[in-house]
C-alpha cells in the first residue's frame, strides 16, 4: 500500500463539494494502524525491564518477596547499572517454575451435573 492509495480522489469542481473517502479504504487504514500498534506494543514489552515493584505487581507477590529472591538468586534477573531488573522472559520463567502438573495417579475431576 502506498500513500497514493490512501489519498482522497480528486474532484473536477476544485474541491467545492466535500470529498468522500471510500469506506473500504478507511477500514483498511484502520486495520493497518491497529496491526502496527500491536506489533509496537509486543516489542515494547519484550524489551522493557521491570523494577522489582513492577514485577511483583505482575506476579501477584510483594516487592519484598521479589527482592529477597533476587538477593538469594532463586529467580532470574539482570542488572541495569547497579539496579536489578526483570524482563518479560524472566517473569515468564518464574511463572513456569511454579507450574504443577496433575499426577497421573490422581482421580479425575467429576463433571458438574
Amino acid at each position: 500500500m502506498t500513500r497514493n492509495d490512501l489519498a482522497p480522489p480528486t474532484r473536477a469542481d476544485n474541491g467545492k463539494a466535500g470529498t468522500t473517502l471510500d469506506a473500504t479504504l478507511i477500514l483498511r487504514l484502520a486495520s493497518a494502524v491497529e496491526q502496527l500498534a500491536s506489533i509496537h506494543a509486543v516489542a515494547d514489552i519484550e524489551l522493557r525491564c521491570f523494577t522489582p515493584e513492577q514485577a511483583a505487581r505482575i506476579l501477584g507477590k510483594t516487592e519484598n518477596w521479589v527482592v529477597e529472591n533476587i538477593q538469594a538468586r532463586r529467580i532470574p534477573f539482570t542488572y541495569v547499572g547497579k539496579s536489578p531488573r526483570l524482563t518479560a522472559a524472566h517473569i515468564r520463567h518464574i511463572q513456569a517454575q511454579g507450574e504443577v502438573l496433575p499426577s497421573k495417579y490422581a482421580k479425575p475431576a467429576r463433571a458438574a451435573a
